[in-house]
């Protein structure tokens, strides 16, 4: 928590130390058998995964804020914003990350960073419209929560070999897994084991990180909900929040749909989705914890 206010979750370590090992094993196989494969090409593969591991790692705070249409905003510019921000970080003990908006409808809000002095948490407009001023104090600890607890980093790194056993795919199929082996048998069985072994692998990284995001959103409610001592008021924010995004067009949704694990809330499509794949506990899981938090602190 390095030195926060927010409370201290140990499920929330366990899971993350636990999904870490889980996904370095998986990784460390994966890297294992692309080398056994593709054989003359194993250096190839070492500097493409290892590149791409530390350009996550190091640049997925200004990675994912370009994808979600983040813009840093200087206190003059949103001064409701910072004051939250400011409020929150000096109740919480911890510094303040940079503070951004997103030109979105969709009501929503993300933080980012691989720790504290790195980190940026952003709303959209449609949020900051939408809520009042306590409610948005309430999703705002909930980002800041995922700051202090590192779970944004943990996240960061666990989704990375999904996305290095798409790219070493395409790679592999369209950059030059003809030129392994030259045209014959061994080629052949190349070209369809590396598309399955990475197809295995995302499948595997996929469901560790769902399961791993959907209990970090319990833990930011909770620790957030604590912090403000206001279950209530991000109760009301997740659920206008949610009504509300089920009315946006379903183009912009599909359009927010792929950063769903860092969101507040999921932007869902119109289509359901299972438990299972989920990025975010349902609706009914975090009023019932909020509820219970509500009733413990006396608060209304």
């Amino acid at each position: 928590m390095q030195g926060t206010r927010f409370a201290p979750d140990r499920g929330l370590t366990t899971r993350m130390v636990g999904t870490m090992f889980l996904i370095g094993l998986l990784y460390v196989v994966f890297v294992g058998v692309l080398v056994a494969l593709l054989r003359g090409a194993w250096p190839f593969v070492l500097v493409v995964a290892g590149g791409l591991f530390v350009a996550q790692f190091w640049f997925s705070d200004r990675i994912a804020a370009f994808g979600m249409g983040a813009r840093e905003v200087s206190p003059q510019e949103a001064p409701e914003l910072h004051g939250a921000v400011d409020r929150l970080c000096a109740l919480a003990d911890m510094p303040k990350p940079r503070v951004a908006i997103a030109d979105s409808d969709v009501p929503n809000a993300f933080a980012t960073g691989r720790d504290q002095r790195n980190a940026l948490v952003c709303a959209t407009t449609g949020l900051l419209r939408r809520l009042e001023p306590e409610e948005l104090e309430g999703v705002l600890a909930h980002e800041l929560s995922h700051v202090a607890h590192r779970d944004v980093a943990v996240m960061t790194i666990a989704s990375f070999l999904g996305v290095l056993a798409g790219i070493i795919t395409r790679i592999g199929l369209w950059g030059g897994l003809r030129r392994v082996g030259g045209r014959d048998a061994n080629t052949a069985l190349i070209m369809v084991l590396v598309p399955l072994v990475s197809a295995v692998v995302y499948a595997i990284s996929f469901l560790l990180t769902r399961m791993l995001s959907r209990y970090r959103e319990l833990s930011a409610d909770r620790a957030g909900a604590l912090l403000t001592g206001r279950p209530s008021a991000l109760a009301s924010a997740l659920t206008k929040v949610t009504g509300q995004i089920a009315r946006i067009p379903t183009r912009d949704l599909r359009q927010a749909e792929p950063f769903n694990a860092f969101y507040f809330a999921p932007a869902v499509s119109r289509d359901s989705l299972s438990r299972l794949l989920s990025s975010h506990p349902t609706l009914e899981q975090r009023l019932d914890q909020l509820g219970r938090l509500s009733t413990q602190l006396g608060r209304p």
